[in-house]
C-alpha cells in the first residue's frame, strides 16, 4: 500500500463534512462532536503533523479555561464547582495532554529535532521541558485534591492559586510552541519527513488509545464544560466598552 493510500489522520472538510459548529446550548457541543466523528466517513482531507499538534493544543486550552473558571468560582462559592468534573478535566489533561501530546510527540520527536537543528527555537526546549514537569506536578495535586470527592474549605485558596498558575504557564507555553517551536520544527524537516511524521504520530496515537482519539477528547471536554456550565460560548463575550468621553 502506498503512503497516499495508507491510513492517516483526517479532518472533515467540504460539503460532505459536518464539522464542529459553534453550538450555543450545552447539548449541542457534545452532539456536534459526535456528528463530527461520524462524518469522517464522508469527504475528508488529510491533517498535517503541525496542524495536528495545534488542534491538540485546542483541547489543552479548553481544559485550561476550565481551570481558570473553576478557580474564579471556587473563590466565590466552593460548592459551585463539581470536584468530579474538575478531576475528569485533570485526567484528560494527563492522558491526552501530558502522556500523549507532550511525552510521546513533543519530547520524543519535536524537541530533539529542534536541538539538532539549532537556532532560536532550540533555546526554548529546556524551558518547555521544565514546564511539562511542573504541569505534571500540578496535575498530581489537582487529582489528589479532587479525588476526595469534595473540595474542602482549607483546599480552596491553594487549589485556586495552583490552577491560576498552570493556566498562565500553559497560555504562554502553547503560544510559543504554536508561533515559534512548531514552525521551526516544520522548517527543519523535508516534505517527505513531515509526511513520515504524520504517519508516525497516527501510529503512536493508535498505540496509546487504540484509535484516533481527537474526536473522543473533543466530546469529553464538551461534556465536562456542560457539567460546569461552560458549554455556551456566548457567555465569554464581554460587554461593549463604555463610550469615550469627549
Amino acid at each position: 500500500m502506498s503512503k497516499l493510500d495508507s491510513t492517516r489522520r483526517r479532518f472533515v472538510a467540504g460539503a460532505g463534512g459536518v464539522g464542529l459548529t459553534l453550538a450555543t446550548d450545552a447539548s449541542g457541543i457534545v452532539e456536534a462532536a459526535e456528528k463530527h466523528a461520524a462524518a469522517r466517513k464522508g469527504g475528508e482531507k488529510e491533517v498535517g503533523a503541525v496542524e495536528d499538534l495545534m488542534r491538540e493544543h485546542g483541547i489543552i486550552r479548553r481544559a485550561i479555561l476550565i481551570y481558570h473558571e473553576s478557580a474564579r468560582k471556587l473563590r466565590v462559592n466552593r460548592d459551585s464547582v463539581d470536584p468530579d468534573a474538575l478531576r475528569r478535566t485533570a485526567l484528560l489533561f494527563r492522558s491526552f495532554g501530558e502522556d500523549y501530546h507532550e511525552k510521546k510527540l513533543e519530547e520524543a520527536y519535536i524537541f530533539p529535532a529542534l536541538k539538532k537543528a539549532g537556532g532560536p527555537a532550540a533555546d526554548y526546549v529546556d524551558v518547555l521541558i521544565d514546564q511539562h514537569r511542573r504541569g505534571r506536578e500540578i496535575t498530581d495535586y489537582i487529582l489528589a485534591v479532587t479525588g476526595k470527592g469534595v473540595i474542602g474549605s482549607t483546599d480552596v485558596d491553594v487549589l485556586a492559586k495552583v490552577m491560576d498558575g498552570i493556566e498562565l504557564m500553559y497560555e504562554a507555553h502553547a503560544a510559543r510552541e504554536d508561533t515559534i517551536v512548531f514552525p521551526a520544527w516544520k522548517d527543519a524537516l523535508s516534505t517527505k519527513e513531515l509526511d513520515e511524521m504524520s504517519e508516525k504520530f497516527e501510529d503512536i496515537e493508535r498505540a496509546q488509545f487504540g484509535k484516533d482519539n481527537f474526536e473522543d477528547a473533543v466530546a469529553q471536554i464538551g461534556r465536562i464544560e456542560q457539567t460546569l456550565g461552560l458549554a455556551d460560548l456566548a457567555q465569554f463575550t464581554p460587554p461593549p466598552p463604555p463610550p469615550l468621553k469627549r
